[in-house]
């Protein structure tokens, strides 16, 4: 008897079942985590072959799905505008974190009122929502988080600042701003940012438990980024771990990747950036302080992972946790800035802060992960933050979901973060098509994962669709395994590199005169997206 085929609706359909239902039915719909890193590096996971602890994150990997082939945006500001829209960042207005004109089209430097949050839309259909975190996407009163859709935050207006205190980071922005549901806040003296956030979190969560009501919670750590900053309990664990230097950890963590089965056997490590210096060519002097860099940067992910913890216990104690999609993702590639030298923010930083060997770690002591052992944690792809290449956009992820057959797989299927709002609506049973919520194409917007998720699809997306991205005069374009690339400043005579990364995801080989055709048609692609989103060649005025 020939074996019966269920129609692929039908099939969609029933697999969808649980989470195609809106609030107020006999099934409430699953509350929603989102955890945001900040500057974690792909290879700085323990479920992602690294040697930093991990357990809590590791568990969670265990009882849902890593994704091997997630893609964010190559720096803060932009990829929070495109997370909690699901749209372009020039649509949702950041075009640039560090160009930012009020007044033009896609550089407002705020989220504006062209698009819906995430936090706006779900409450349309009976959801709590809260953040607590890094915000970063303006600092007015019409900007901040309560404006934006948040029931409650407690959130760090500015993208950086002391891990313990108040003190910013910029000559002309020298105090850091925090607000509680939008209110001008002091931050407790002493308190440790993973510590803070998670504390409001949970308030929020506990609080909110008596409405019976789902919740969506962002929690948005200001962990691992710099400043360098942990309690010793956390960093002395890895003191002399690093000693070997930052290239050797690069190789370290290709071969543990290969062996956590995050990356393929024959994976090779693309060339340095040509700026990192041979380690034995350092003085032993600065030797020992850039191995300390690396331990309390392990340190740092060490204690984010103790209060990623703290929120899961949470959720279990209350009885939650098996009704929450909980999200792990990195903001972007590891992070390779140092600014304690550079002009406009070492005038306050050297004022405020120490960058000596016997003051690394301490609430006073200002130093940075650097773009040496950013080379080591964006392993085992090219470069790192800020550029469109790999090493840039590619950043671990990993989702809990109730009733997925996926459970504790490695699964390869490209995904970017522009999904993760239709995706949310999904599953929160949003009747409105992610269309009619954005007003644009599918080409500046991203497509919900969830049917691929729960098995009633095979992929996410088709390999004809287009995704592009700009940022800081930096720019790609990917279609199916073809990837368009321009890294380099300045743009006004742009030089693309062109890329197939199923052959090479290293970006190791410019293909460009093998497939002038592939060339061509992405490049037109690009100037169509261009114009569409009025991206700015220069930032001359």
């Amino acid at each position: 008897m020939a074996k019966q085929v269920l129609n692929p609706l039908l099939l969609s359909i029933v697999l969808l079942f649980p989470f195609l239902h809106s609030y107020g039915q006999s099934e409430q719909p699953p509350n929603i985590l989102l955890i945001v890193a900040d500057d974690l590096g792909y290879a700085d996971l323990g479920c992602f072959g690294s040697d930093i602890e991990t357990p809590n994150i590791d568990q969670l990997a265990e009882e849902g799905t890593i994704y091997t082939n997630y893609y964010s945006m190559p720096s803060c500001a932009p990829t929070r505008a495109s997370l909690l829209t699901g749209v372009d960042n020039h649509l949702a207005g950041v075009g640039c974190q560090f160009y930012r004109q009020e007044h033009k089209w896609g550089y407002e430097g705020y989220l504006t009122d062209r698009v819906k949050t995430i936090p706006e839309v779900l409450k349309t259909v009976g959801y709590q929502t809260y953040m607590a975190g890094k915000w970063h996407l303006g600092k007015k009163d019409y900007q901040n988080p309560q404006a934006k859709g948040f029931d409650n935050s407690f959130v760090l207006l500015q993208g950086a600042g002391s891990h313990y205190s108040n003190v910013g980071i910029q000559n002309n922005d020298p105090v850091s701003i925090y607000t509680n549901n939008g209110k001008p806040s002091d931050w407790p003296k002493g308190a440790y940012s993973t510590q803070v956030y998670t504390d409001s979190l949970i308030k929020y969560i506990k609080d909110g438990a008596v409405k019976r009501q789902p919740f969506f919670a962002f929690a948005a750590y200001t962990s691992p980024h710099w400043p360098l900053q942990v309690d010793e309990a956390y960093w002395k664990k890895y003191e002399g771990r690093y000693d070997e230097g930052y290239i050797k950890l690069r190789e370290r963590n290709l071969q543990r990747l290969k062996i956590a089965g995050i990356i393929s056997d024959n994976h090779q490590l693309p060339p340095l950036h040509p700026n990192i210096a041979p380690w034995d060519s350092l003085s032993p002097m600065k030797r020992k302080i850039e191995a300390r860099k690396m331990e309390l940067y392990a340190g740092m992910v060490d204690n984010l992972d103790y209060h990623v913890g703290r929120l899961i216990k949470v959720l279990k104690d209350m009885g939650e946790y098996e009704n929450t999609v909980i999200v792990f993702v990195s903001d972007n590639g590891a992070a390779a800035e140092n600014f304690y030298y550079r002009p406009g923010f070492m005038e306050l930083l050297q004022k405020e802060y120490s960058d000596k060997y016997e003051d690394m770690g301490t609430p006073i002591s200002f130093v940075s992960y650097d773009k040496e052992w950013a080379e080591a944690g964006s392993a085992p792809f090219r470069y790192h933050k800020q550029y469109s290449y790999e090493g840039g956009l590619r950043v671990p992820m990993i989702i809990k979901l109730p009733n997925s057959n996926r459970k504790g797989q490695k699964v390869k299927e490209f995904m970017k973060l522009t999904d993760w709002a239709p995706t949310f609506y999904e599953i929160a049973g949003v009747k409105k098509s992610f269309q009619e919520l954005t007003g644009t194409s599918r080409n500046y917007t991203g497509k919900s994962a969830l049917p691929y998720m729960v098995g009633a699809t095979e992929k996410i997306h088709a390999s004809d669709e287009i995704w592009s991205i700009e940022h800081a005069l930096r720019s790609m374009i990917r279609q199916g395994d073809w990837k368009l690339v321009q890294s380099f400043r300045p743009t006004d005579n742009r030089e693309f590199e062109l890329y197939n990364l199923k052959n090479d995801p290293m970006e190791s080989q410019d293909v460009s005169g093998q497939y002038p055709d592939v060339k061509k048609r992405l490049i037109a692609l690009w100037h169509q997206g261009q114009s569409d989103m009025q991206i700015l060649d220069n930032y001359d005025d």
